[in-house]
């Protein structure tokens, strides 16, 4: 046996390192480190309940809008106010704006530049990825890049600069639109939609949507196979074997993304186990510190009374980040998570065949970009110009509350709690909090932890290739893990 410490990882947001045991040329045990602490919680408690809209933007700087609704939500609650429909429009179109940004990026900067490298000098496909996904000199990247600025000169006119927009409140959105800027944010969707249509899909979107088997989606590939660059993928995928590597738990969450006005969502909420959709029972949700350098409390905790104290004497800690359960299982967020709540054919194919893995974490990830381009299409049609987008609100002296919604990466969650007017205590669970998991008190591994085991790993190779694809399928934050 063996061990490695594979880290700091390059191309992931914020610290992260893995140490591995590996026996027999493959990985037999993994435990994953969030390196870094913060402690936003600690920096919120007394302060006034509006001011966590300024505070927890500046948690993350590429996923900022989404921290600034799950606080608006928690917020909106306390205060009993309801978004108007317009309120409620404009915050989904930022979070689509942002979340298929996320996308892009992960997909061009942070995942595909590894099939480039030389370990796959002698693969058939191993020219085009370096020609379009090299770090140094891929053009596709490139111009994903460029098309993602432009793309995101959507958040400028609604919230005035990204990231950490401030026109999202408990009450909806400060900033309306006229039509003339109607009109000109769908330039920039149009312009997203070609960049798209181009390069990554060579397809219309609908297309793309649309592919709902496995047999599908071979003949699409077979079409026009290697043309553009999810094509690519998917026939490096099946070269490199990918939906074999990385399995996942068999339980996924999602707390259902873009709240429509009348309370329904865009894509269903629910836990996902193989056979059937739950409805997640938010109440079971509990956070164990057993191995992480923080208070423990002698027990998994809910986050509503959740301690988030550093404690560097613990002799089993080894991370930043506790350990999220639901009703004491591990769970994977992300885009797989949301696209099998919501019933995505292939996608719920392909689980029942090989499950959360590398591969049907990109494919989901992919097939959401779509989407989120074409749900901002339909909800910029669906925002009445000049109507008003926000009610007023006033913070009461006491409450206990949440507010719940997707990132990128998976589910988000804020826990507050007021006492005289002032916040006294404040928890957060991020998407990778969930996959970058530690063990908790029974030992069981988080869900990167398990999914990396198995990983293969060749004899003196101290970065191992698989380990690095396994890690960046779940798209890690860990700058919202460690808050």
């Amino acid at each position: 046996m063996t061990r490695l410490l594979v880290g700091p990882f390059n191309r992931v947001e914020g610290d992260l390192e893995v140490r591995l045991e590996v026996a027999g040329g493959q990985v037999s045990q993994a435990w994953v480190n969030a390196t870094m602490y913060r402690g936003f919680e600690q920096i919120l408690q007394g302060k006034h309940p509006l001011d966590a809209l300024v505070y927890v933007p500046r948690i993350c700087g590429i996923c900022s809008v989404t921290q600034s609704v799950a606080a608006a939500r928690a917020l909106a609650a306390a205060c009993g106010v309801t978004p108007p429909p317009n309120g409620v429009l404009l915050t989904n179109l930022m979070l689509a704006c942002e979340n298929a940004a996320d996308h892009l990026t992960h997909f061009y900067l942070f995942f595909m530049p590894d099939f480039s490298r030389e370990v796959y000098a002698d693969r058939a496909w191993h020219t085009q990825a370096l020609q379009r996904f090299s770090t140094h000199s891929g053009e596709h990247a490139r111009q994903a890049v460029a098309a993602r600025q432009r793309w995101l000169q959507i958040m400028g006119t609604l919230g005035g600069k990204w990231p950490h927009t401030q026109s999202i409140v408990p009450g909806g959105s400060t900033r309306g639109i006229s039509s003339s800027e109607r009109y000109r944010l769908g330039a920039h969707v149009a312009e997203m939609r070609g960049f798209l249509e181009r390069v990554l899909y060579a397809a219309p979107l609908e297309e793309v949507v649309a592919l709902d088997s496995e047999a599908a989606l071979a003949q699409w590939c077979i079409r026009e196979p290697l043309r553009g660059d999810l094509r690519l993928f998917l026939a490096i995928a099946q070269d490199l074997g990918l939906e074999n590597l990385g399995r996942g738990p068999d339980l996924t969450l999602s707390y259902g993304a873009f709240a429509q006005p009348d309370g329904s969502y865009t894509m269903a909420p629910g836990v996902w186990d193989g056979q059937s959709l739950h409805a997640p029972n938010i109440a079971q949700i509990t956070e164990d510190a057993r191995h992480a350098w923080l208070a423990d409390g002698g027990s998994a905790l809910p986050p509503s009374v959740g301690l988030t104290l550093p404690t560097m004497d613990k002799p089993e800690a080894y991370t930043w980040n506790k350990a999220p359960r639901l009703a004491g299982q591990v769970l994977e967020t992300g885009a797989l998570a949301r696209q099998l709540a919501d019933g995505q054919p292939l996608i719920r194919a392909l689980w029942q065949r090989s499950r959360g893995n590398v591969l049907t974490r990109v494919l989901a990830r992919s097939l959401e970009l779509a989407q989120l381009v074409l749900l901002t299409e339909h909800t910029l049609r669906s925002i009445e110009p000049e109507a008003s987008s926000c009610v007023d609100s006033r913070v009461p002296d006491h409450a206990d509350v949440y507010g719940l919604c997707e990132a990128a990466r998976g589910s988000l969650g804020h826990w507050l709690s007021i006492r005289d007017g002032r916040i006294a205590n404040y928890q957060i669970i991020a998407p990778t909090s969930w996959n970058f998991s530690p063990r908790d008190r029974s030992g069981t591994p988080g869900a990167l932890e398990a999914a990396l085991v198995g990983a293969p790993v060749a004899e003196g190779d101290t970065t191992p290739v698989a380990v690095q694809h396994i890690v960046r399928s779940f798209d890690p934050c860990m700058v919202c893990t460690v808050h």
